[in-house]
């Protein structure tokens, strides 16, 4: 059975809570958002490399690398001052930092900040119930290309698609929106609503991995106060097309029609803050106020035969007694595709067809740990790779308010 085995605690920590971490995609280090600074550190030796000041006044709330900023990485950062910084590596001495420029324009805390796909658009988010688009448009020098105010609540979190200039963003109001630019202006094309109390975190599907005649292309992951993961997925048939009228993209509530697919096992007792898609393992990770951390995976089940299970991955699900109670909490596991009586989650509702027929997709628990940082919460959590015991492995990073960052395994 998989199991959840420590690592490494990041030293020195955190002197207070470590609000979240952000692995660089290309290399070996994991920054911090924290206090009124930014700490990087190493993932080889996992230790502080360096401590990036003087930009915040506040606690920092977030933190992205900008994507292929391999050669002189590049950091952008949130804070509850409700200002938005970007750094860049001093190439003479990589312990440096440049604060590069500031970007201002949010009238509360920036809760979270995410960089396109192709790294020229920045979006950010904010208790004052926008979010933020920013394009660069030369070296630091960034405009603002829409600010989007349809949330009624605070926006805890931003995402953008692997692939496309689409927007994610997750709200206080419960809901999820969509958005994406059409005829020079951003609108929202679909709400997502399902969950029923604060949705903290949305995380999009990796390109790498998705499942075989995967239509709609990568799904949307979203965590909650309600204690759901719920995954999102674009319905078939769909293409994105233009609308004609740039008014009708302003007051869309519609555009793109997206639906659940699947909840995850409910296995937190309390609000979950965060949740991650793994590039390598496909695995999804979750954490929250409870102190958990939990690890899922999906498997497919050919329809009509329920007993014969094909995992994405060659672990085992979690013991008995753990499914057992899973069971007992209105839960579906493997191998059960109804409703339970007093309100279970159906875990069978996506069908695929494969070369070897039609299969039901369902999620199980293949790992979990309790009390991962003592009795305080856990912030956010990260799939990343890390040397350790001197080879290259796929780790969790998770951050909490004990201070500490802390590396995780799973074997």
């Amino acid at each position: 059975m998989p199991a959840i085995l420590p690592v490494a605690t990041l030293k020195p920590p955190c002197i207070a809570r470590a609000w979240f971490s952000s692995p660089h995609p290309d290399l070996p280090i994991v920054a911090t958002a924290t206090t009124n600074t930014l700490r990087i550190y190493s993932l080889t030796s996992f230790t502080l490399l360096s401590t990036v000041t003087g930009g915040h006044k506040r606690s920092v709330r977030s933190c992205a690398w900008k994507p292929g900023s391999k050669e002189v990485p590049v950091i952008a950062s949130g804070g509850f001052d409700a200002s938005v910084g970007i750094w860049t590596q001093d190439q003479d001495d990589k312990e440096d930092w440049r604060f590069a420029i500031v970007l201002e324009g949010h009238d509360s805390e920036v809760k979270s900040v995410a960089w396109s796909a192709g790294g020229n658009l920045l979006a950010t988010c904010s208790r004052d119930k926008s979010v933020w688009i920013w394009e660069e448009v030369g070296e630091d020098d960034f405009e603002t290309v829409a600010v989007l105010k349809d949330h009624e609540g605070d926006v805890k979190s931003v995402a953008w698609h692997p692939e496309e200039e689409l927007l994610a963003s997750a709200s206080y109001d419960d809901d999820v929106r969509l958005w994406r630019e059409d005829v020079d202006d951003w609108g929202c094309v679909s709400i997502l609503r399902g969950h029923t109390s604060t949705v903290w975190a949305v995380e999009w599907e990796p390109v790498q991995g998705m499942r075989d005649n995967q239509t709609g292309g990568p799904r949307l992951a979203s965590c909650s106060d309600d204690g759901t993961i719920r995954v999102w997925k674009k319905k078939e048939g769909q293409e994105h097309r233009q609308q004609q009228s740039p008014l009708s993209i302003i007051r869309s509530t519609g555009g793109e029609e997206w639906e659940e697919e699947n909840q995850l096992p409910k296995w937190h007792s309390r609000a979950i803050y965060s949740v991650a898609w793994s590039k390598t393992s496909h695995r999804v990770a979750s954490v929250g106020a409870d102190g958990k951390i939990i690890v899922y995976e999906e498997y497919a089940e050919s329809v009509g035969d329920q007993r014969a299970s094909l995992t994405l991955s060659s672990t085992n699900p979690v013991n008995d007694h753990q499914l057992q109670n899973q069971m007992q909490n209105g839960v579906d596991g493997p191998g059960v595709a109804e409703e339970k009586d007093g309100g279970g989650i159906d875990t069978s509702k996506s069908t695929a067809t494969s070369k070897s027929g039609p299969r039901t997709w369902h999620w199980r628990v293949v790992a979990e740990y309790e009390c991962a940082h003592g009795v305080s919460e856990i912030n956010h959590v990260a799939w990343s790779t890390a040397k350790v015991d001197g080879s290259w492995q796929e780790v969790i990073i998770t951050s909490g308010d004990d201070g500490e960052v802390k590396i995780w395994k799973v074997s």
